[in-house]
């Protein structure tokens, strides 16, 4: 029956990737969908109760519209799709007496500083680290920090923004650029006073690795450990392949796991789904950000679970306190590629998608941007060319067809 008496409330900002998975899992579960966005749709008045126009900025006018909205359309779930919406999601859903974590969790979980100290004073190993505003003079900041270091803002995700500086002089250069990403209207208008800050942390050598899991009553379970195959060694950090399961020994998957969990409370997280990414060497594995937010772009597509389940399905199932059933990843290894953008100027060409399909394992390849618009890669880039998504018997296996696929693409990209 459509519907079942529950109603949940997705927020999203209208550049998101994922709004179809949510949807899609919606409709599986013959839920209702409201979707709570930082534009106005154009059904809004037409079909009354399918979206409501909010200011991600302003979470405190957000949920006194979201309290108003749910007289009319009872909701019994509020989730955040994207890292600007977790907090609306945290306030309203305590307004509304649903489960959720704590406001000051999820503005941790926007502030990569504040998050350093929590997770300092919970004892997890962590770089040094220093916060300078914007005003400050940069050759004043590069006498303070150690050396290779990484420079970043608060809250962008994606690694956007993100540049490593091996001496003063890189310092310089990497201060003047990130800053310039800050001050562009768009990125200083949704980070707040957050867009005034820039913070820079000893680099960290090491693999890399993502952790996609869901927290339950302050309790968080691994869902799925994700190799980055790719080497993350600066100067900027565009992620690249994702393949899962882990290769890492036994033990090391189980002090990550440990180290997730511990990460978790450091942060005062308790519900729903989260995004970790973390890195691991002789001395261990160090936390570098955790997010009260599932796995972005359509990188989840990758994942399935107990009878097929998409991991936006579970999700719901667990914010609507369904039975869930099992959260046991399939059996099959799985990975996919965010396709990496060759230049900034003009896409122009998008070609071979037919033949990286046809490769073995390969199970979508999917373009994101459309011709004719205007790229850029990292770290001023802030958008995915598109995604491939291939499964196989081994990680070895879809690691290989993810570079096999990709190598049939031809991307061409003309001066802006």
């Amino acid at each position: 029956m459509p519907g079942m008496g529950r109603r949940v409330l997705l927020l999203m900002p209208a550049t998101t990737y994922r709004a179809a998975d949510f949807l899609s899992a919606a409709a599986a579960l013959e839920v209702d969908v409201t979707v709570g966005t930082d534009q106005r749709q154009t059904l809004e008045e037409a079909a009354p109760g399918s979206s409501i126009q909010l200011d991600f900025l302003d979470p405190a006018a957000a949920t006194r519209r979201i309290v108003e909205f749910s007289r009319r359309f009872p909701l019994a779930a509020v989730i955040g799709v994207e890292d600007e919406t977790t907090l609306v999601a945290a306030t309203a859903a305590e307004a509304l007496g649903l489960p959720h974590n704590p406001a000051e969790a999820a503005r941790a979980g926007r502030d990569k500083h504040r998050m350093r100290f929590l997770l300092r004073a919970a004892g997890l190993q962590g770089p040094e680290f220093w916060r300078f505003s914007l005003e400050e003079e940069p050759r004043a900041a590069a006498r303070q920090v150690s050396y290779p270091c990484v420079l970043k803002p608060l809250f962008l995700s994606a690694s956007r923004g993100v540049v490593r500086a091996d001496d003063p002089a890189g310092f310089l250069r990497a201060f003047q650029r990130v800053r310039e990403i800050l001050l562009r209207p768009e990125v200083a208008g949704k980070g707040g006073d957050a867009a005034r800050f820039i913070l820079a942390e000893r680099y960290i050598p090491g693999k890399e690795v993502a952790v996609e899991g869901l927290l339950s009553g302050g309790s968080s379970r691994v869902l799925a450990l994700f190799d980055k195959p790719d080497p993350l060694e600066g100067p900027y950090f565009e992620e690249t392949l994702y393949v899962t399961p882990s290769r890492l020994p036994r033990e090391t998957q189980e002090e990550i796991a440990a180290t997730v969990g511990r990460a978790a409370s450091a942060l005062h997280l308790r519900e729903g789904p989260l995004h970790a990414e973390l890195r691991v060497n002789d001395e261990g594995v160090w936390p570098l950000e955790l997010a009260p937010r599932s796995i972005g772009g359509l990188c989840s597509r990758a994942l399935r679970f107990g009878a097929g389940l998409s991991l936006e399905e579970l999700i719901l199932r667990h914010a609507l306190g369904l039975e869930v059933g099992s959260l046991v990843r399939e059996r099959s290894a799985a990975g996919v590629m965010m396709i990496p953008i060759p230049g900034g100027g003009v896409l122009r060409e998008f070609g071979g998608a037919d033949e990286a399909r046809r490769v073995r394992g390969i199970e979508s390849v999917t373009q994101s941007i459309p011709l004719g618009q205007e790229i850029w890669p990292l770290p001023e880039g802030a958008r995915y060319l598109g995604f491939i998504v291939a499964r196989g018997e081994t990680p070895e296996e879809v690691e290989e067809a993810l570079r096999r696929a990709h190598r049939r693409l031809s991307i061409v990209v003309s001066p802006a």
